[in-house]
């Protein structure tokens, strides 16, 4: 059985949209900065709740955040 992650472009994409900081994102999506830092290093798995509303302000599908890898 393969071990599967969650891997996620959230770093590239504040950037990619007026680089956005880390704490801005949060309060967007309304969590800490340190949820913001945790999933940026992949060491937190969101919500679905959560990752469709970071999807949300990057007006992007969740698959385009967020990838599963082996």
């Amino acid at each position: 059985m393969s071990h599967e992650s969650l891997n996620n472009s959230i770093r590239r994409l504040r950037f990619e949209h007026g680089e956005l900081t880390q704490e801005e994102l949060a309060k967007k999506v309304k969590v800490t900065r340190q949820t913001i830092v945790a999933l940026e290093a992949n060491k937190y798995v969101p919500s679905l709740v959560l990752a469709m509303r970071i999807a949300k302000v990057f007006r992007i599908p969740v698959e385009q955040v967020f990838e599963l890898s082996k």
